[in-house]
């Protein structure tokens, strides 16, 4: 196998360390438009392997931020396509003429408090505005470069985006069945601490579905061998919120902060999904997760 010439070595470090400042709030945008912060880093990777490769072909260097974030916001809308994520028509909801009173100049604090899962129940060219504009605190005339279209557009987008998450944000939880769900995980959490191993099977439903992310995926019966490993290590989880969305932390014996996380999806009374990130801990650097 032939070694890749010192030269590309050396202008790719030189790429990655001149974006290391952009590149965290590039993946804040393609997480929440995706609805995950690992497709999210997918996305951002894809992202600066195309400008790199665009850079090598140009003979000027454009201003960076904006250029990366269209790069960005195009390659993420190719992803949604591609993986069947809710899509609209640009026209559907971006052609609508806006008082300019109506779109408050600084952002929406409520969007900054939403669950990564709250903003695929939007429009994509919605979910991008109010993403751009509330959470990532980017002008109109930014949101609007970013997107490829106008700022009475990204106003319109941005009016129904916000109604649409404050309605759906008012909606009141079914109670009872997050009461259970919580019990369920705390005694997952409890049984797993104290190393007995057959309380927590015991937990997992029979069409559980298991994803090592970045390793492999199983599902029914399989899941049990996944614990395998855990009963000859030595792994705390304590409960948390990563990214406004219950998770576990998972701890390593001694350490102060979670090594890597895992969400555990609990329906019926049993456990039905696992996301176990323990391969891709890195992306824990750019999520925030902070312990109940």
């Amino acid at each position: 196998m032939s070694e890749i010439p010192e030269g590309l070595v050396r202008a790719r470090e030189e790429f990655l360390s001149l974006v290391q400042s952009v590149r965290p709030e590039l993946h804040r945008y393609c997480a929440r438009l995706t609805g995950s912060v690992i497709d999210g880093e997918d996305i951002v990777q894809d992202t600066l392997a195309k400008a790199l490769y665009a850079l090598s072909l140009s003979p000027e260097v454009p201003v960076l931020r904006p250029w990366l974030f269209r790069i960005a916001h195009n390659t993420a809308l190719d992803f949604l396509k591609r993986h069947s994520h809710r899509l609209t028509d640009p026209s559907d909801d971006m052609d609508a003429l806006v008082d300019p009173r109506e779109v408050d100049p600084v952002h929406d604090p409520l969007a900054l408090s939403l669950a990564l899962r709250a903003f695929l129940t939007l429009p994509v060219t919605q979910r991008c505005a109010v993403i751009l504009k509330d959470v990532l605190d980017h002008t109109l005339e930014q949101c609007a470069v970013t997107m490829e279209t106008s700022v009475p557009a990204v106003k319109a987008a941005l009016v129904r985006g916000r109604a649409a998450l404050r309605a759906g944000a008012n909606e009141p939880p079914d109670a009872h069945e997050q009461a259970r769900a919580s019990e369920v995980l705390a005694r997952y959490v409890a049984l797993f601490n104290a190393g007995e191993w057959d309380g927590v099977r015991a937990l997992v439903g029979e069409d559980c579905r298991l994803d090592l992310v970045g390793k492999s995926q199983r599902s029914g019966r399989a899941v049990g061998m996944y614990f395998a490993r855990y009963e000859r290590e030595f792994v705390t989880l304590r409960v948390g919120m990563l990214d406004g969305q219950l998770a576990l932390g998972a701890y390593l014996e001694g350490a102060i902060l979670p090594r890597y996380w895992v969400l555990v999806e609990v329906r019926d009374g049993a456990v039905r999904a696992i996301r176990d990130y323990r391969y891709v801990s890195y992306i824990a650097e750019g999520a925030s997760f902070a312990q109940g």
